[in-house]
This record gives C-alpha cells, sequence and structure tokens, in this order.
C-alpha cells in the first residue's frame, strides 16, 4: 500500500499544488489554468509529463468536468438539477466511488474491488486529503480523480459566493 498526500496551497490564484509521498517527496505536481477557457488541470509526474488532464466543459447549461488520464477519458463529474442542495454524479467504466466524496471521506472501487481510499485531513491550512494506493496502477486514475473533486468543490463554492453578492 502507497500513501500519498494532497495539500493544497491557500489562495493559489494558478492553482499550482503538489502530490507528496510519505517522506514528503513530490510524485505530482498539479497546475491549473487562471482566466482561461476552458479552465484545465493538468496533472504530471516527476519527469513532468502529463498523466492526467481535468477540464470543464464550457457552454454547459449545468458544470461538467472530464478526467482524461494518459490520454484517454476515464470518468465524468456533471451536477444534476436540482432546487436545494447541489447534486453530482460520476460516470466513469468500470470505477465506483462509494462513500461521502463531497466531504472527502470515499473509496475509489474497480470491479468491486478497494483498488484506492481517500481522506480529508482534518486541522489543516487549506485542504488536505490522504490517498491510500492499494492497486498502483490505478495511480494516476485515483489522482486526478481527487483534484477532480477538489476542482468540482472549489467551481460550486465560487458560484455559490458570487450568487450571494
Amino acid at each position: 500500500m502507497k500513501q500519498l498526500y494532497i495539500k493544497q496551497k491557500v489562495l493559489s490564484l494558478g492553482g499550482k499544488f503538489t502530490v507528496k509521498d510519505q517522506g514528503e517527496k513530490d510524485v505530482y505536481y498539479v497546475e491549473g489554468s487562471f482566466m482561461q477557457i476552458p479552465k484545465t488541470f493538468s496533472i504530471m509526474n516527476t519527469e513532468r509529463d502529463e498523466v492526467a488532464l481535468i477540464t470543464k466543459k464550457v457552454f454547459s447549461f449545468l458544470p461538467k468536468f472530464f478526467v482524461e488520464v494518459n490520454g484517454q477519458e476515464m470518468l465524468t463529474i456533471k451536477k444534476e438539477f436540482s432546487f436545494f442542495k447541489a447534486r453530482y454524479t460520476i460516470d466513469a467504466v468500470d470505477i465506483e466511488v462509494n462513500g461521502n466524496w463531497w466531504d472527502m471521506d470515499f473509496q475509489v472501487l474497480q470491479h468491486g474491488i478497494v483498488v484506492g481510499k481517500v481522506n480529508k485531513e482534518w486541522f489543516t491550512w487549506g485542504d488536505s486529503y490522504k490517498v491510500q494506493i492499494l492497486n498502483e496502477e490505478m495511480e494516476a486514475v485515483i489522482i486526478a480523480l481527487v483534484v477532480a473533486i477538489d476542482c468540482v468543490k472549489a467551481d460550486q463554492a465560487a458560484a455559490s459566493s458570487a450568487s450571494t453578492i
């Protein structure tokens, strides 16, 4: 089992942060586009090769995010129409997310077998997540999923704060 940690830097305008291992060594670099359409997040390995790309669909009635891993579309996160509480669904081939993914406390399953676990770390400055990788072949998918969900949450928070102005 491999443990990784994602800690976003608070007030990072460009959306740049790293994914670290247990020894606090950088394993992945995440860079978000700032003031660019469509909004994207690129996940790169230590050689700075892109392993995953998250793209927010432009001109969509409800927000939709596409996640590609190694150039292949793996999953889609989309907002469902709802009058009260925001509801999102995750569509992925052979991948399930069980638990409370909105609060970043969930398991990732492939063909019914747990391949990863995600837990939010409390009492930290900024959003921090502990990611346990149980199947290393799924590592990039799990990291992309965590970053995509965090991106959806940030987008939702921005939209709700803009509507209260």
